[in-house]
């Protein structure tokens, strides 16, 4: 496929909004105008796409009447959806019953994103926040849950059940996105390459959010090292920044979320080096705390003028790039 910076889809993330309405119902269970009034705000804000975060609304759990009417107050308000993000639904979780019913969840996301017209589904191996990172005030302040090293039952476990969800995609014409995340299988660019290619589907690929990484209160390698390695296999994307700071003398480390321009990575140049490498995936912008999603939309105005600067780039014969086809743009 191929986009210009004007068209190509940014979607808005969810997180920052709670899976309970105001008076303390389920959003699972919520009419469809409550579910209008958040889709409101996303398009308030300039958005003509949303990730479907699943800790917000679960498309995948919804009957079919219902999930049709998700798609109806989605074109209310004239919105495409960039991906659902399956979170913190593990399909190796250590408990058997908790890993299979995630697999089984994974395989309805999977379809609902079929039904609501999306191209791509999000999963990762990270799992729910434990008790010390619900209380703390940033939970990445905290250690999770992580996969078990040189277990290769463990290992050939999610190959296989992420095999089955990507042929699932692949079947009805979509991606599957697995995102990074610290201390799983995806947690480090190696594990990350080796997981996809163990898999072996060509709509199987990574979502490189460098940003779980950079953010952790431990030292982490250069967001350019976490970045690189994974660009050929990357098909979706979920961008956020943050502050990073080290204190030499006590060792401490330091991180709060930061706009995507102001943050330690360098999104022009990593954006770059995406481009590059022939990502033509959608986008998602995340930021934690305050306006999360007022944020976001300034992210995507962002991103979107370092699109229109990278794909007008002078070519190597001399032309724009506009000028060039679309099998020869980055």
């Amino acid at each position: 496929m191929s986009h210009t910076a004007q068209d190509w889809p940014i979607g808005a993330a969810l997180l920052q909004f709670p899976n309970t309405t105001p008076d303390g119902g389920p959003v699972q269970d919520a009419t469809a105008h409550q579910w209008g009034q958040v889709l409101h705000e996303v398009a308030a804000e300039g958005f003509d796409h949303v990730d479907l975060t699943d800790s917000w609304l679960r498309p995948g759990d919804l009957p079919p009447e219902r999930l049709r009417e998700l798609a109806r107050t989605l074109k209310r308000f004239e919105l495409g959806v960039s991906a659902i993000s399956v979170t913190r639904r593990s399909v190796i979780d250590p408990d058997p019953d908790t890993a299979a019913a995630n697999t089984a969840y994974l395989l309805r996301s999977i379809d609902a994103a079929a039904e609501l017209g999306t191209t791509v589904v999000c999963a990762g191996l990270h799992r729910p926040l434990t008790v010390a990172q619900r209380e703390a005030l940033w939970f990445w302040h905290e250690p999770g849950a992580g996969d078990p090293e040189g277990d290769e039952r463990a290992w050939a476990l999610a190959v296989e059940r992420l095999r089955a969800a990507g042929t699932r995609a692949a079947g009805l014409g979509l991606r599957l996105s697995l995102e990074m995340y610290e201390d799983t299988y995806l947690g480090t660019p190696e594990s990350s390459v080796r997981l996809v290619r163990d898999i072996g589907l060509d709509n199987v690929g990574i979502n490189p959010d460098i940003g779980n990484l950079v953010r952790l209160h431990r030292p982490v390698p250069h967001w350019e090292e976490l970045l690189t390695p994974v660009l050929p296999y990357v098909n979706y994307w979920h961008i956020k920044n943050y502050y990073r700071d080290h204190d030499p003398a006590t060792g401490a480390w330091f991180s709060v979320p930061a706009p995507v321009e102001s943050g330690v990575i360098d999104y022009r140049r990593a954006l770059g080096l995406a481009l590059d490498a022939g990502f033509d995936g959608p986008i998602c912008t995340e930021h934690y705390g305050g306006d999360g999603l007022g944020v976001s939309a300034r992210n995507r105005d962002y991103l979107r003028r370092i699109l229109a600067t990278k794909l007008s780039a002078p070519t190597t014969d001399g032309t724009d790039a506009t000028d060039a086809t679309a099998e020869e743009r980055p």
